[in-house]
């Protein structure tokens, strides 16, 4: 058999499938024991996958991504299959080593002392707590110009209302943070400050005195924005200089 036919049997799907070991393929030992089902399926993907883009790098005067695709089957469909089967045996495990807990049935008589929503909810419940600051207007007396109960539901529509149109205000092409270092610190504010405040909302429940929590609240969040920027803007030279290297390799200038 000469060389083109045995580049002909890696690529085409058609053989075994295997190539030659190298540098990033397992043992001869080791391939041997992948034989069977599904773990034999997932290497010999991997083999085609790197096989046939090699092949297309080698073939090609510079590299086009776009021309780099393979078909669902069995190259993605493979690939899902196994990170779907070892997701799903990794909660299998767990829940059977470690069933949770059946603790007392609720009596529907009594309150209880603490009435918390599920966690997803802690960010918006601790919004409703912003009664500190409601301001008074001395104009009506003194008073609060609506209740701090309505005041928090007002602020569930701001931030919710901020979230939502984000991606109207930042409409760059960019995919890396680092591209982008103010946007980048304010979604990293926001994620810092949905995490204070849900803190704020179980502050009977943190060890940490409630005036220095509704402080932190809103300080961390500035800070981390502050600190994100900070690094971003210093990594973005250096960045842009290596993107444009690895740029002008792939693609050299005619």
């Amino acid at each position: 058999m000469s060389d083109n036919d045995t580049d002909d049997v890696r690529t085409d799907g058609s053989g075994t499938g295997i190539v030659s070991p190298d540098d990033e393929t397992p043992a001869w030992s080791e391939r041997k024991e992948r034989t069977q089902g599904l773990s034999r399926l997932t290497y010999e993907y991997f083999e085609r996958a790197r096989r046939e883009d090699q092949d297309l790098r080698q073939q090609s005067d510079y590299v086009e991504r776009d021309v780099l695709a393979f078909p669902a089957w069995p190259h993605e469909m493979m690939r899902n299959i196994a990170l779907t089967s070892f997701f799903v045996g990794m909660i299998l495990f767990v829940s059977a080593t470690l069933p949770p807990e059946m603790p007392n049935p609720a009596n529907s008589g009594v309150t209880p002392a603490i009435i918390l929503p599920d966690w997803y909810l802690y960010w918006s419940f601790g919004l409703l707590k912003l009664g500190p600051l409601n301001p008074e207007l001395s104009i009506l007396g003194g008073s609060k110009l609506m209740a701090d109960r309505t005041y928090g539901v007002l602020a569930n529509v701001v931030v919710v209302g901020f979230v939502a149109i984000v991606p109207f205000l930042n409409k760059g092409s960019a995919r890396r943070p680092v591209e982008q270092p103010f946007w980048a610190a304010v979604g990293m504010s926001g994620v810092i400050f949905s995490l204070t405040i849900a803190a704020l909302s179980i502050k009977n429940l943190a060890p940490i005195a409630p005036h220095l929590l509704f402080d932190l609240t809103f300080l961390v969040p500035i800070v981390s924005a502050t600190i994100t920027y900070a690094v971003l803007k210093t990594m973005r030279e250096g960045y842009m200089f290596d993107l444009n290297r690895r740029y002008y390799r792939l693609r050299p200038p005619k």
